[in-house]
């Protein structure tokens, strides 16, 4: 397979400037566009240096960003078999280095040279690069050339680099939160000097974009390098690299909920018009409401904003049922074409359960076809949760962690034996009382975005103050939701009034 050389990037910083005559090499830095006014690119002396760049191996390595001898380390084994020409220099030099690196299509390696000795044995280098006044290492027979670090330019000729159109089999993963140190600066200027692969991945995240997702993909059997202390240990890498390659996407692009998205949704349940707003209207006319809701938001934020559906689908009822449990399943079927439109248009669902005295997790496996989806997530509402004996209103619901988390690891097992990508898990709140233990609720598996939905109403004041007592605490890993009534609300808040709340909610209902 043809491979090309491609930094994938998501922020706001500018690209970096190419250089002319070496199409697919990027300068990096100011100091590098001296490179090319200094002569380096012609050498007088005829002699030569040869680059080898790596053929991939699947294998992956994470390091953390403070230490930039061996994250440069790191990314020349990565990127290169071998190479007699290599630039070394010491941390305050990186900019230098990684330009002189990046116009050269050489490896770039931080550090004196006695600290990187083995890599450039390993590396078989005849030749090395150091700022001027740089000890270029004792009791090898290699030539030591000097630069300038202000403009690049090298007291003596500089071989002319052979291959420089090859292409190393190798993805280095940054985040872009803490991607301009030096170690970043080299290791990136290494990898995409031997025409590998730098993803800028928003929180340490392969699956976070459908940019980095294609990334991933494009990448299959490259070895990877993941540079900065969030993407975790290289297992944790594997796995996010395993559902970016397989995995399908969410609406908006990418295969983790948030923080990329924002969701705006309609509350409710088909047919029922006493539920919320989902049921006033039929399907088509639902899918133009929430299109629109959605598109009310899209100035108040600076995330991606997309229309959701989150369908009640076991309602409570004053009734016991035939099974007895006080709360109605619609039919599975009977949710299908809402379901399958929502894909089309490119909406989230999220299926709510309100399960009288049935154990969530029981009456979620009712919904096991629904939820393989990969645009269908799950929302458990405690105020309907009855223990025997009890009845719908005549007190408040409630569940127990312990159900809870049943609950998230079945969905979270089943999100990932179905390569699904990241599911949204609701809890419905306005009241401690509603989740026992609630420091208890493990948010920490990776297939879920868990939120904690604040359904208070009325006068701004009473919501703010529910809001606030319930983002208080919240598990390590879990986010914020909020609920906005047309009728119980005096008044109801306005999209902008709405992201104004701290922190701005990441999923919107209206009922």
């Amino acid at each position: 397979m043809i491979r090309r050389s491609r930094t994938v990037r998501v922020t706001d910083r500018p690209q970096p400037q190419r250089m002319p005559g070496h199409a697919g090499r990027f300068a990096v830095g100011a100091a590098a566009a001296v490179l090319v006014a200094s002569g380096l690119a012609a050498c007088e002396s005829g002699d030569t240096a040869t680059i080898v760049t790596t053929d991939g191996g699947e294998e992956t390595t994470t390091i953390g960003t403070d230490d930039a001898v061996q994250a440069t380390i790191l990314a020349s084994r990565a990127a290169y078999e071998s190479a007699d020409l290599v630039v070394v220099g010491p941390a305050e030099d990186a900019e230098a280095v990684a330009g002189m690196s990046a116009d050269l299509g050489v490896p770039g390696l931080l550090g004196e040279p006695d600290q990187v000795e083995d890599e450039l044995v390993r590396l078989g280098a005849e030749t090395v690069l150091v700022p001027t006044g740089t000890a270029a290492g004792e009791g090898t027979d290699r030539e030591a050339l000097e630069f300038d670090p202000a403009d690049l330019s090298v007291d003596g000729d500089v071989p002319d680099v052979l291959n420089r159109d090859a292409e190393a089999a190798v993805t280095l993963l940054l985040d872009p939160a803490d991607a301009d140190g030096p170690a970043v600066q080299v290791a990136r200027a290494s990898v995409e000097a031997a025409g590998g692969q730098v993803v800028e991945a928003p929180g340490a995240d392969p699956r976070a974009t459908a940019d980095t997702v294609a990334a991933a993909q494009d990448g299959e059997g490259d070895t990877v390098l993941a540079l900065g202390e969030a993407f975790g240990d290289a297992e944790a890498v594997d796995a996010r690299m395993a559902t970016a390659r397989t995995a399908p996407e969410l609406p908006g692009g990418g295969q983790v909920a948030f923080p990329g998205r924002r969701m705006i949704a309609a509350y409710g349940s088909p047919g029922i018009p006493s539920l919320g707003i989902l049921g006033e209207q039929d399907l088509d006319e639902t899918v133009d409401r929430v299109q629109e809701l959605a598109a009310t938001y899209e100035e108040s934020s600076d995330e991606t904003v997309i229309p959701a559906m989150e369908i009640i689908t076991t309602v409570a009822s004053d009734q016991p049922g035939a099974d007895g449990d006080y709360s109605q399943e619609i039919d599975p079927e009977t949710l299908r074409p809402w379901i399958d439109r929502a894909a089309e248009e490119g909406i989230y669902v999220v299926l709510d359960l309100q399960p009288g005295t049935t154990h969530f997790l029981e009456q979620a496996k009712l919904y096991e076809d629904l939820l393989t989806e990969p645009h269908v997530g799950l929302a458990l509402d405690p105020e309907w949760r009855l223990e025997d004996g009890q009845r719908h209103l005549a007190q408040i619901g409630s569940v127990t962690a312990e159900e809870v988390n049943e609950v998230s690891t079945w969905l979270a097992d089943l999100t990932a034996e179905n390569d699904l990508p990241q599911k949204v898990f609701i809890l419905h709140q306005f009241s401690h009382s509603m989740i026992s233990d609630r420091e208890d609720i493990d948010a920490s598996r990776d297939e879920l975005a868990v939120l904690f939905h604040a359904d208070g109403h009325g006068t701004p004041d009473l919501k703010l103050g529910t809001w606030n007592n319930l983002k208080e605490d919240l598990p390590d890993g879990a986010r914020m939701a909020w609920k906005n009534f047309y009728d119980e609300d005096t008044p109801t808040f306005t999209p902008e009034q709405t992201m104004e709340v701290d922190p701005a909610p990441w999923f919107v209902s209206y009922q």
